[in-house]
């Protein structure tokens, strides 16, 4: 792998202007092919096999009519006023809603009943001739102009129903930039030149642009969930500067260490280049397993996400070299303020000496005590973790969703003339052709159902031109991300016959929260599987991929205890701008899992690589941790405190998916790179002592050999004091060490 790299990065560094203008041509022909023919995002929530499913699937093949998507014009008028005082601009956007594409039917609210008990609110039904997921953002626009008259003449006006929520894509809040810019200050302080901070940021914003533009173009070939795009840029920021930041470090550091550019630049690529490679790859491997769930949004999210990392190990490995090698010796030359000066005259370090580092020094003080630290670091994480055994998971719903959205304004409105369960509209489709109800039985059935306390009513039956199918349009008494909500519909599906299924938009969700809920384990099961095997033929080792498991368990609870007290119990609510508790988002524990496996094998690979070396050199367990430590300390909590950073700057996103990606990704990378890496990492090694590297004789006879070389620290970020670097000696290859 280490050779791979190395060829890589020294072909990009030979002929760097082929390089820039081989990505310059990329990204002309992708993004303005993504412009043209890239398709639009819709979220495909169908459960396979699920009840819901099947009503779906009755509908479009027998009731094609009662099968399409629908959305609700909704219009208001201030207290005291009454809307049919507006009645000619209303009629007049039903005929206009009524010319819209795809629609094909519209109901007057003064006609067809559908004003509320004090006359201020009124709506439009309005059905398309296609599935919800099916109605185009153009007809959604359409729609919109269609009301924006009304809003002229003194009425609020808004768009909401299922085909305007799902068909809404993730808005972005701005913060985004603002985490860009803390990255940028931190890169700054790291290296102390602006030139070598902008590198790894201009890396990834050409990553994130290369993968948006092609996650549109696969929205032209398959359904791409509307969250893809910002999930995909958000963990794309994060591990493309990262990236760059581990082959930028080393590179200065072979620099400082003597080497001409041009030998500095070819071991950073065999060294830093192969971990990120490797580190790449596992982000990648653990994204596509989000197709094991068989769910199609969560699928297109893990595709989508694989394709924005894949660009940023790319850039990482032929853009950097190639911009490296054009820059030359102004990616070292360091340019400090002179507070900065002052302070390392007055505490000078040797870079050469990891034992004269704060990282060293703490590593050994947990290895002389490794009980009260590892049990004082596990304590904290599991308190951090309690919460999440009472985690509640569903589906936001458009109640959800920012009040700057019109859907969720459609919502607020309709829950407060017609009652929270009207924004829940659950359909039930009898099969007349199977065993079970008939077409007499039908009235019994409606009957049974209103009798539950969580039905509000049960519309009239609808039946198919061909007299063998039926439709109850059934309104429940709760909103639909109401837990009570859930329970209703179970108890409805245990009193309805066999030839009897449930569709809606709320039946869909809760059969996606349960398909969910019984896939975790498995899923769970399998990363963690693919993980020890990982580790296992990187290091050569049982006990570290069994570590790595335990504690990887232990910051992703942490990660969720911490997202169940802030959305779902409102603790520090305040402080991320939310005003209302929330149920967790259903997807929200398996891409969270996904994402921070493989997040955290970077930091695994970077640290234990360098522990392995040094293990390898002095045969002692505590002095490799330590001085392991010593030299990746450095680089690793930089690139976790970029991370966090621009994990944060999501938790601004209107979406509660993103917001809770944002706020939990942030979580779990600091708690894996502070009290995982400073305090389990070293406490539990020195327990284990020797028996850390051990792999029985047979099986290291079997395993194929994979090899992944240390990535170093960037302390000697720090020693550059002066702009002119001393003439360097004659060339030599930089200190690596194999893991085999």
């Amino acid at each position: 792998m280490n050779r791979l790299t190395r060829r890589i990065g020294d072909a990009s560094a030979r002929r760097p202007w082929v390089t820039i203008g081989a990505w310059v041509a990329a990204l002309a022909l992708v993004l303005p092919l993504a412009g043209l023919v890239g398709g639009s995002f819709v979220d495909d929530l169908v459960a396979p096999g699920s009840q819901s499913e099947k009503a779906m699937e009755l509908l479009e093949d027998r009731f094609p009519e009662a099968s399409g998507g629908s959305a609700v014009a909704v219009f208001a008028v201030p207290e005291g006023e009454r809307i049919d005082r507006h009645r000619p601009a209303v009629e007049a956007a039903v005929d206009r809603i009524a010319d819209v594409e795809h629609v094909a039917t519209v109901t007057d609210p003064f006609t067809g009943g559908t004003i509320s008990p004090d006359g201020r609110i009124g709506y439009v039904q309005v059905t398309f001739d296609v599935p919800p997921m099916k109605v185009h953002p153009r007809q959604i626009d359409a729609l919109s102009d269609a009301i924006e008259p009304v809003r002229g003449d003194g009425v609020v006006a808004e768009l909401g129903g299922d085909a305007v929520f799902i068909n809404a894509e993730t808005p972005t809040s701005g913060a985004e930039a603002a985490g860009l810019l803390s990255a940028l200050v931190i890169l700054v302080v790291a290296f102390g030149t602006i030139v070598a901070a902008l590198v790894p940021i201009a890396l990834a914003l050409v990553a994130v642009a290369a993968g948006l533009g092609s996650i549109v173009l696969l929205a032209h070939a398959t359904d791409v969930s509307t969250a893809a795009p910002t999930i995909g840029a958000m963990i794309g920021l994060g591990v493309g500067i990262d990236y760059a930041l581990f082959i930028v470090a080393r590179c200065r550091e072979n620099r400082a260490a003597g080497q001409d550019n041009s030998t500095a630049l070819s071991n950073a690529m065999s060294s830093s280049g192969a971990a990120v490679l490797f580190a790449g790859g596992t982000v990648v491997v653990a994204m596509s397993a989000l197709t094991l769930t068989g769910l199609g949004f969560l699928t297109s999210i893990g595709l989508s996400t694989s394709l924005v990392v894949l660009f940023a190990v790319a850039t990482a490995l032929t853009l950097l070299p190639a911009l490296l090698s054009l820059l030359g010796d102004r990616i070292h030359k360091a340019r400090r303020h002179r507070w900065l000066r002052m302070r390392r005259a007055e505490n000078p370090v040797n870079p050469e000496s990891p034992e004269q580092t704060a990282w060293w020094r703490f590593a050994h003080r947990v290895s002389g005590r490794p009980w009260p630290y590892l049990l004082a670091g596990s304590a904290v994480l599991l308190a951090l973790a309690i919460p999440a055994l009472r985690m509640e998971t569903g589906f936001p719903d458009a109640g959800n969703d920012a009040t700057s959205t019109t859907h969720r304004r459609a919502y607020d409105l309709l829950a407060e003339g017609f009652g929270p369960g009207f924004n829940a509209p659950l359909l039930m489709v009898a099969d007349l052709r199977g065993p079970g109800v008939d077409a007499a039985g039908i009235p019994e059935l409606a009957r049974r159902v209103a009798d539950d306390p969580g039905i509000a009513s049960v519309g009239e039956p609808l039946f198919s031109t061909a007299g063998d199918t039926v439709v109850l349009p059934v309104l429940p008494t709760t909103a639909p991300a109401d837990a009570a909500t859930s329970d209703t519909l179970e108890r409805v599906l245990g009193v309805i016959p066999d030839n009897v299924a449930v569709s809606g938009l709320t039946a869909m969700t809760d059969d996606l929260t349960r398909q969910l809920t019984d896939t975790l384990p498995v899923f769970i099961a399998a990363i963690l599987v693919v993980s020890f095997l990982l580790l296992m033929l990187v290091f050569r080792s049982v006990a570290v991929p069994l570590k790595a498991a335990v504690m990887n368990l232990l910051s992703i609870g942490g990660a969720y205890g911490v997202v169940v007290a802030v959305f779902q119990w409102g603790w520090l609510g305040g402080l991320f701008n939310l005003h209302e508790t929330m149920l967790i988002a259903s997807p929200l524990p398996t891409i969270f899992f996904a994402v921070l496996f493989g997040l955290s094998m970077d930091y695994e690979v970077f640290l234990l690589s360098r522990v392995r070396e040094e293990y390898d050199a002095t045969g002692d367990p505590t002095e490799s941790v330590a001085r392991g430590m010593a030299v990746t300390g450095r680089v690793i909590t930089s690139a976790a405190l970029i991370m966090t950073v621009v994990f944060l700057s999501f938790v601004a996103n209107p979406s509660p998916l993103v917001k809770m990606m944002g706020l939990g990704l942030a979580t779990a990378i600091v708690l894996d790179a502070t009290i995982v890496r400073m305090v389990l990492v070293p406490a539990s090694m020195a327990l284990l002592g020797r028996a850390t590297w051990w792999l029985p004789r047979p099986l290291d006879r079997r395993l194929p050999r994979i090899a992944v070389e240390t990535v170093e620290s960037v302390d000697t970020v720090e020693s550059n004091e002066s702009d002119d670097l001393p003439s360097p000696p004659e060339p030599a290859p930089a200190p690596t060490a194999r893991i085999s």
